[in-house]
């Protein structure tokens, strides 16, 4: 697989550099990365934007089947259930397919990753046993039954139904109003035999009147062999949308329809012969949660496909405004290549940077995410998996967030070629989008890092509504509590060894950085609890949470902001290439100056920054794009995104 050679706008870049580049963006799993950019490496695997919906989805089925041969997919599973138990392995894996066709990591996402996910993680040996192994091989296509067109991100209040009926030991599923159907389902449109689906249980031990014990999943048949719909189940199809063409998106409505008792995903709670249910949680909140908890993995895989997408259109992007030129030096002697304009520097460097902070925070996030689901489930801290959990919510939602408009950004930085589908871009775009929406919508995962950072991961705190909320954060002692993530040691030492003041240091500085960032998070945190303890009397808590909300989202932003810093942080300080380490500490500095830019006018109103020192941020982010710009191409080669899934014509004309 060969790499193309720089550009002579470009600056000739040590070998070694590049590959300490490498090295430390490729993490952990670098052997598995590099054995999947061989394997990738097919221009068959880029979107085709001229199939129609079945010829597309036909495609995308047929390059599932290759995966499954790949022991990528085996290592998302317990090796007692069939697998070979490398969870990072299989997120790198899904993630590495953001660099081909974002359908086909939609789709095995589903596969693999929701539905299988919930079949291992929720199930126990009597699904395993049965299912595992077939899921794996292809053998039993599955859909993740979870979203309902009236209740998206709220799946506490799912108005899908399993009623146990004890006379004949059998639930019965059923879609009690329109807006119980299960919507976007992917796999529902078409290929999908059975699903996941998530639906609230209800049943009574003898002489107890039924009632709903909260939502559970269970294993639903909805198709026979030859893909017809079985007895009560209607399936239909989304048809196009904004894009994933790949991806049979559709609904599923259920008109009482009977299951086994033991299709009940039962790990965390079962129901007797007699209708008794019985859980080891007690507690309804934490037994959901808890049964979320363990499905974060769709999650991170988002959040890390998004990052792979925008690196592949920053790559295309940068690519092009090296060989792009246009008007003429003021002498005529010759045209300008655009990215030695100010302004597209400025358009693309920052987003680089920032895609470099996010790929470094998500292989942190892999890595944990990867400890916890290999331990033995009894093993798992409550703690430590609220964390993870709170992580993977935030970096999904400014990742995604970040590559939706960063892609859109490349798009129109390469003007009318980006708008040509044979340049890749436009396809990207399309399907990111939806991105910021599935595995949680962005706003309301956002807010979810917000409650964990006020609530101090308290149990009483999680599955609160509005009410409960603002009473309990009013009742809390001192001015905030606030859950602090592990002191890294290297960021330790550099705020032991440096100015305390952060305006009269060096804004190169990292403990200045460190220190510019905590502080606000500090700020907004301490502040949002304030407004919301104030409110402990008011007639109407939803009107006070409502009121805040903003606050209680910028909290959480500045708290994500700075969880990403300090993974880069971490990163230079893990770099083994002194000449790498030193270049990624100036892509560094400009993902900090951006993001303090970007929010300027909160740090001038609140007087964390001077006057003098906001003039020095903006010409801080000049200065830094300048010094970046001979080192734009060895950036983006250092991603090691495969030639043939960089194919633009684009490219070659410019």
């Amino acid at each position: 697989m060969a790499e193309s050679e720089p550009t002579t706008a470009d600056q000739t870049t040590d070998p070694t550099t590049l590959a300490g580049l490498r090295a430390a963006l490729d993490g952990q799993w670098a052997q598995t990365r590099d054995q999947l950019r061989e394997e990738i490496a097919r221009t068959e695997l880029l979107a085709d934007p001229s199939l129609d919906l079945k010829p597309a989805r036909a495609k995308i089925l047929e390059e599932m089947k290759v995966l499954a041969t790949k022991n990528f997919v085996s290592a998302g599973f317990r090796k007692e259930h069939g697998g070979t138990g490398d969870v990072g392995k299989a997120i790198v894996g899904i993630e590495m397919l953001g660099y081909a066709d974002l359908s086909l990591m939609v789709k095995s996402g589903v596969q693999w990753g929701l539905f299988g996910g919930a079949v291992e993680n929720l199930g126990t040996k009597r699904h395993h046993d049965k299912y595992v192994k077939d899921l794996i091989d292809l053998k039993l296509l599955g859909s993740f039954g979870m979203t309902e067109t009236g209740h998206g991100s709220n799946v506490q209040s799912l108005e899908t139904t399993a009623t146990y009926d004890p006379k004949t030991q059998e639930f019965v599923i059923n879609s009690p109003t329109e807006l119980a159907r299960k919507d976007y389902i992917g796999g529902a449109g078409q290929h999908a035999r059975v699903s996941a689906v998530f639906a609230q249980l209800i049943t009574g031990a003898p002489g107890e009147e039924p009632h709903s014990r909260g939502v559970h999943c269970f294993f639903v048949p909805i198709r026979d062999a030859k893909g017809n719909d079985l007895p009560g189940v209607t399936t239909s199809d989304c048809g196009y949308k904004g894009g994933l063409r790949g991806v049979d998106n559709g609904r599923i409505s259920f008109d009482n329809v009977r299951i086994p008792a033991e299709n009940l995903l039962n790990r965390y709670a079962d129901v007797a012969a007699d209708g008794t249910y019985s859980s080891p949680i007690e507690s309804d909140n934490r037994r959901f949660f808890t049964m979320l908890g363990t499905l974060i993995r769709g999650r991170v895989s988002v959040g890390a496909t998004a990052g792979a997408a925008a690196r592949k259109a920053l790559t295309l992007a940068v690519r092009y405004a090296l060989v792009r030129k246009q008007f003429e030096t003021p002498d005529g002697s010759s045209e300008v290549t655009i990215l030695d304009y100010r302004a597209h520097q400025r358009k693309l460097l920052p987003l680089l940077a920032k895609s470099y902070a996010l790929a470094f925070a998500q292989n942190e996030l892999t890595a944990e995410l990867h400890e916890v689901q290999s331990l033995p489930p009894e093993e798992v801290d409550d703690h430590r998996q609220r964390l993870l959990e709170s992580w993977a919510a935030g970096l999904k939602a400014y990742g995604s967030g970040h590559a939706s408009h960063t892609i859109n950004v490349c798009r129109e930085a390469c003007g009318g070629a980006g708008y040509l589908d044979e340049n890749q871009l436009p396809i990207l775009r399309g399907d990111i989008d939806v991105f910021t929406t599935f595995e949680g919508d962005n706003t309301v995962l956002t807010q979810l890092v917000g409650k964990e950072m006020l609530g101090a991961y308290s149990e009483e705190m999680r599955g609160l509504n509005a009410a409960g909320w603002v009473k309990f954060v009013a009742g809390m002692v001192g001015d905030v509590v606030a859950e602090k993530t592990a002191v890294r040691q290297v960021v330790q030492t550099m705020l032991d060894s440096s100015d305390e003041n952060p305006d009269k240091s060096e804004l190169t500085d990292r403990a200045t950085q460190i220190r510019l960032f905590r502080n606000r998070e500090d700020h907004l945190q301490r502040t949002c609890a304030q407004r919301l303890r104030r409110a402990a009397d008011a007639d109407d808590p939803f009107a006070v949470f409502n009121d805040a909300q903003d606050h209680l989202l910028k909290a959480a932003t500045a708290h994500i902001e700075r969880q990403v810093l300090e993974s880069f942080i971490q990163a230079i300080a893990d770099c083994d290439s002194k000449s790498a380490a030193e270049l990624l500490g100036k892509v560094c500095d400009l993902y900090v100056y951006s993001a303090l830019e970007a929010d300027l006018s909160w740090f001038l109103m609140h007087r964390h920054v001077s006057v003098e020192r906001a003039k020095a941020i903006r010409r801080g982010v000049n200065e830094l794009c300048e010094e970046l710009r001979p080192h734009a191409r060895t950036l983006v080669d250092a991603f090691g995104i495969p030639e043939e899934l960089l194919v633009a014509p684009m490219l070659e004309h410019g």
